[in-house]
């Protein structure tokens, strides 16, 4: 977490809030559905490529941010499987915007030692694609810091229907399809996302209150933080509050919580109402 200080101006907002943050109760992975672009663009009376073209800066500022803070992983729902009936245009946008970001952002991924991943059904994907995110892929393969997860022609459902019959397959090869007997484990161990920790924390922005199909069972246990701020307007102090909030929460997974953490410190209440943000 030290290394996000470094990028701080001192004694600035975002210094106070990231001096408040636990670095031993940080989220091991976030997962964010950056929503918001088309509207954004559409206040301002712009096209909605424009919404895209500016929600790359928030993209770079939160995964620069995650990295420095020390969080395992970092998913990004970049375009859903559902994405493929919007106008043509639109989708095209869209797979420049990634071919540039991937071109743009690998020697940055390198320089903090982030190693991408993508998930979601990758063959389906325009050639193009496929070929500047396998060679991103590469070379990052050996970086050892952070996992940066794009979730690309991606689907919860889809996700489970491919685990299940990857399962089916498993057994049919095996000759043990009659006893097949599906577990969680069985399960969890051919998700897309399979070696790595569940979200701890899903943040919407935008204001929509549903989870769009994104890490439906991952998410099993997240904690959910939703704001208004629409996606091209996410910045650094947005991503502190949301880790903030999430500390102040009181995790139980099913069970009874302790009491004592139910809020975090009345250090970080304080700092809230000193900001004007208390909620």
């Amino acid at each position: 977490m030290t290394g996000l200080f470094e990028v701080l101006e001192p004694e600035g907002k975002d210094w106070a809030l990231a001096e408040a943050i636990d670095p031993a109760r940080l989220p091991a992975h976030v997962a964010i559905i950056m929503d918001g672009n088309g509207r954004w663009a559409g206040r301002r009376g712009l096209p909605r490529v424009a919404g895209h073209k500016a929600g790359i800066e928030p993209v770079r500022i939160v995964v620069e941010t995650c990295a420095r803070l020390g969080v395992q992983a970092l998913t990004l729902y970049a375009f859903s499987t559902e994405n493929w009936k919007r106008p043509r245009t639109e989708i095209d946008t869209l797979w420049r915007l990634l071919r540039i970001y991937l071109r743009r952002e690998t020697a940055e991924l390198m320089g903090n030692d982030i190693r991408l991943g993508a998930v979601g059904r990758l063959d389906e994907l325009p050639s193009r694609v496929r070929q500047e995110l396998d060679l991103a892929i590469e070379t990052t393969a050996g970086n050892r810091g952070m996992r940066l997860n794009l979730a690309i022609n991606y689907s919860g459902r889809t996700e489970l229907v491919d685990a299940m019959n990857a399962i089916i397959d498993e057994a049919r090869l095996a000759g043990t399809l009659p006893e097949l007997r599906a577990s969680e484990e069985m399960i969890a161990s051919r998700l897309y996302t399979a070696g790595l920790p569940d979200p701890d924390l899903l943040i919407r922005t935008s204001g929509e209150m549903r989870v769009s199909n994104f890490l439906l069972w991952q998410i099993a246990y997240a904690e959910l933080y939703v704001t208004e701020t629409l996606w091209p307007d996410f910045r650094r102090t947005d991503l502190l509050h949301a880790i903030l909030e999430y500390q102040r929460r009181d995790r139980r997974f099913g069970g009874l919580g302790h009491e004592s953490r139910r809020y975090a410190s009345g250090r970080v209440s304080r700092l809230f109402e000193a900001l004007g943000t208390a909620r």
